[in-house]
Order: C-alpha cells, then structure tokens, then sequence
C-alpha cells in the first residue's frame, strides 16, 4: 500500500473513511480559499480507499519556513508518520502538530487487549504509546484535550431527565419568555451572528478569526449542505438564531440575543462557534438554544452531539472557561479525554527556538487583551 494524492473525484471516498469536520474534503476546500496551503493523501489497498489525511500546511511570517496541521485524525502510525516526515521535509515545515480524534480509553483498552500478560506495559501512560512514534508533546495545543458528548439516541423525554434541574428549569423560563429558536443561513442572519460575536470576544477578552473567515465557512458550507442529507458524508453548515420580543412600545422586530453556528458531519453535530449578548439576561436563551440543537441533532437522525471542548474531570472553578464547561455539564453529557497534541519536529534545531518565540508572541497578545 502506499500514498497517493487525492483527487476531486474521490471526494465522496475521502468524506466516507474520515471521522471529524476538520478532516472533511470541504474543510479543506474552505481552508484553501483562505490562503493555506492543503495536501491530502489517502492509503489504498487493491483500489480501495482504506485510510486518509488532510494537512495544512502554515508559513511561519518574514521567514521561509512552515508549520503543519493536522487536526482530528487517525491514530499515527509508523507508515503515516513517514509520510509525514517526507511532506514535511518537502514544504520546509519546522515541525507538524497532530490532534488525533482517538480517546484516551480507546488506547488504554488496545494496552490491555494486546499486553493482557505483561502488567508493567498496562502502567505505561498513554502519551508514551505515542511518543514511541518519536512525537513529543505539543508545546501549544490548539484542541482541548476533553470535550463533552450528548448520546442523541435517546427519547426527549431521557434526555430532559438526565439534565441538571436548574438546566430543565431555565429551559422552561427561556420559553416562558417566548424567546424563539430558528435556523436562518442568509447574509441578514449572519451579519446579526457576526455583531454579537464581536461582543462576545470583547466581553470575554478571548480571540476570534476574522469576519472573512466567518464568511467564507457560511458561503462554502452552506453551497455543499445542499447536498447533504441526514448522515451522509458532507459536512453542513447550520445558523441559529436565538429571538426574545420585546414589548411593541420598545421595538417592533423580535432581538437576536443569542447566534450559534453548528455543523453536521455523518452521525455527529458539532458546535463550534457561539456567541451571546449580555442584554436580557433573564430570558436564558442560551439554554433554550442548546436544547433546541440537541432536537435539530435528534430531528436529522444524528447519533452524537460534539460539544467542542470542555475542562477536565476535575475542572478550576477559576479557570476563565469554567463557565462553559459547567454550562454544557448541566445538559447531561459524557466528559470525553482524548490522547492530546503532539508534534512531529522536522527541524530540531529551529523547533526549541520557534517555541521560545510562540510563547513570548501569546504573552503580547495576553498583554494587549488586559
């Protein structure tokens, strides 16, 4: 078996044996018309398509070299890594971060499967399993190592049960107030999610991509769900808008107080971005959002709803996240771990410097956020 190029019409082949949306073919498509450059590889057998990458490739300003991406994968192995190494050579990358889309208990299960009789390997941590590869821990992890999930194949019924009472309970204020949940894709919708998301980031004093990042994820996205239709294998691009109306003496259009965006990508519904005005606090819109994407989850026919990040099992009550975390706990999900970040260092010599100046670059910009 050996590496190859993939090609546009292998789309659908590419789409079926990759698991995340940042390894999906229309991830990429999105990434190249930012720019980035995108390479991606598929590894047959008798013709068939038995397993994929998409790696992004990033330079590195005012010099001639590169980093490499590759987020929500596969597990590395020695064949892939290989690969790696040469693309990295080849595009003068100075190291390639890999997130693999594997959970921590998936690893420690192979362990025990395949050392059952050697109980010094089961004490081995996970992470050497995979710095065995000669990959190091990354030194700036762009995922968080957990996130929660929401099994979706349960009755509405199970899964209102299962949440924290006080969540039930603003979901119940949330509709009282009449605050009303839809999905709205046009330009309008998204000019309304762009203003509250640049809001947000100035209130929580955290950093956002740009409005033509934004853009480009709703143009791209939305012209390739077209396509899609529950679990297929096209990522989908969905805008909610959360509404409260206020009386007629004060405003005669309804408020948009809270705007998510959500994708779909085979069985799974993500959410990746959110966004909240601090006005009308009182109507927890936010709760009634969440609970209304976990009935546009169930109403597709989707199996999991991806939360996108959350602490650990033993989160910082000051960590300034914490108000997220405790916010999607309240909806009952399983707290997932995965493996973590690591990087495959093609130039060691550069590698030590470049963390060195990433570290005082985030320490800047900390500075001019405060």
């Amino acid at each position: 078996m050996t590496w190859q190029n993939i090609s546009p019409e292998q789309k659908d082949q590419y789409n079926a044996v990759v698991y995340h949306p940042l390894q999906s073919y229309e991830w990429g498509e999105f990434r190249e018309e930012t720019g980035v450059k995108v390479i991606r590889k598929g590894l047959f057998k008798k013709e068939k398509l038995v397993s994929a990458f998409q790696l992004t490739i990033h330079k590195i300003p005012h010099t001639n070299f590169t980093v490499g991406y590759l987020p929500k994968g596969d597990m590395p192995t020695p064949e892939l890594l290989e690969e790696l190494k040469k693309i990295g050579k080849e595009n003068n990358c100075i190291y390639i971060q890999l997130e693999p889309n594997v959970l921590k208990s998936q690893i420690l299960n192979l362990k025990s499967q395949t050392n059952s009789n050697d109980q010094n390997t089961l004490k081995i941590d996970h992470s050497k399993l995979i710095e065995n590869y000669d990959l190091v821990p990354s030194f700036h992890p762009l995922f968080t190592k957990y996130t929660f999930v929401l099994d979706l194949t349960q009755s509405e019924e199970e899964l209102l049960k299962q949440m924290h009472s006080k969540t039930r309970y603003n979901i119940k204020v949330a509709q009282k107030h009449g605050v009303t949940i839809e999905e709205d894709n046009s330009e309008i919708a998204f000019a309304e999610y762009w203003k509250i998301m640049q809001e947000t980031t100035t209130r929580q004093k955290f950093y956002a991509h740009t409005k033509h990042y934004h853009e480009l994820q709703r143009e791209i996205f939305t012209a390739k769900g077209k396509e899609r239709i529950a679990n297929s294998n096209h990522l989908a691009y969905h805008l909610f808008l959360a509404k409260y109306s206020l009386p007629l003496a004060l405003s005669p259009n309804p408020k948009t107080l809270v705007a998510w965006v959500l994708f779909s990508f085979h069985d799974t519904l993500y959410y990746p971005y959110g966004s909240s005005t601090s006005e009308h606090r009182e109507t927890m819109a936010s709760n009634l959002m969440m609970w209304e994407a976990i009935r546009f989850g169930k109403k597709l026919g989707l199996k999991k709803f991806d939360m996108w990040g959350a602490l650990s099992d033993t989160p910082d009550t000051k960590d300034p996240w914490y108000g997220f975390h405790r916010f999607k706990q309240g909806y009952g999900p399983k707290l997932t771990e995965f493996v973590g970040s690591y990087d495959l260092v093609i130039n060691p010599a550069l590698y030590n410097g470049f963390k060195v100046a990433d570290k005082l670059r985030w320490l800047y910009l900390r500075f001019l956020k405060s």
